[in-house]
């Protein structure tokens, strides 16, 4: 956790509950006992009057009277301000992107000057960009939908892409939001097949949030979830994505063969013969230009006549 994000949640923890020990501060934050204490001078140096009394009766307060305001930030303002502190920001102009904006905006109007000019000057310095360079990020559109029903415990209405370009209808009970690198998955109970399921988030292309409560069991943990599937999750997105392209290589260029997800290679002289699951055409067309001048592309036949156009325009352009 940044110093920022520490001191911020020291304000929220000590307003929010009138007094707490230095330990119990240090345990909620992940911290040191020692780590506490200088931040309580820090925030006592910025003009805070934080007090601190040893003892049995004793902890950490806010002197009588004074407050931060920082009550005026709602539940969703923080929810979306412990998400941001995971790494899990939903940005641009989107619902979720714009409600973190606001309780940002809203927590820096509560603190003192020194730390809103430190907040300016970081914004200023620091930018953070988390497209990829080659693609767009990918789009979401029921993320909203998702994350406040998974917030309020509310069954939802889902319609579901699969990879074969089938769409299914399903009533879920979304236990969790799960974000493994760019991609957004979550993990619910489906009624239909009465088991917890994961979906790619990216494939659920329209949501509806029911007005029907449920209670997730109270020995399930997203985490241990999220672990246990993970493996055979992966498992079903090969064989559920797979997208077999045969490429001949010559068997000097063995590092090919690490970029890629290999089925099955065969000796053909002093060449390689090589089947590799690409996952999806979409996913082919791109990955294949990057290796175009290592490899020859034999099957499928409507790849090979991609290449063969692409390396035509490239002609045209240099003769």
């Amino acid at each position: 956790m940044l110093r920022i994000h520490r001191l911020i949640a020291i304000l929220l923890l000590v307003e929010s509950r009138g007094r707490m020990k230095a330990k119990d501060l240090a345990f909620a934050l992940e911290t040191s006992v020692r780590s506490i204490y200088r931040d309580i001078d820090i925030l006592a140096e910025a003009g805070i009057p934080l007090v601190t009394t040893p003892g049995p009766g004793g902890g950490i307060y806010l002197m009588e009277g004074y407050t931060v305001n920082l009550k005026q930030l709602n539940g969703e303002d923080v929810v979306n301000l412990y998400l941001t502190g995971m790494g899990i920001y939903a940005g641009g102009q989107t619902e979720s992107g714009l409600k973190l904006k606001n309780a940002l905006l809203k927590l820096e109007q509560t603190l003192p000057p020194s730390y809103q000019t430190d907040i300016k000057k970081a914004k200023a310095r620091f930018y953070f960009d988390d497209t990829p360079w080659w693609t767009e990020r990918v789009i979401i559109p029921c993320l909203e939908i998702l994350r406040l029903a998974v917030w309020r415990s509310r069954k939802i209405k889902i319609h579901y892409s699969k990879v074969n370009g089938e769409n299914s209808l399903r009533i879920v009970q979304p236990y969790g939001l799960v974000v493994k690198k760019a991609d957004w998955y979550l993990v619910a109970y489906c009624q239909e097949v009465q088991d917890i399921r994961t979906f790619k988030c990216a494939r659920i292309i329209r949501a509806e949030q029911l007005e029907e409560d449920f209670v997730i069991p109270p020995d399930f943990s997203l985490e241990q979830q999220w672990s246990q599937q993970e493996t055979s999750f992966k498992q079903v997105c090969k064989e559920q994505e797979y997208y077999p392209v045969v490429i001949k290589v010559d068997e000097l260029q063995t590092n090919i063969g690490s970029k890629l997800e290999v089925v099955q290679t065969l000796h053909e002289g002093r060449q390689l013969v090589m089947t590799v699951n690409m996952f999806s055409w979409e996913a082919a067309s791109k990955d294949v230009i990057e290796i175009i001048g290592q490899v020859e592309v034999i099957e499928p036949p409507v790849l090979r006549q991609f290449v063969r156009e692409h390396l035509m325009k490239l002609q045209e352009l240099y003769v």
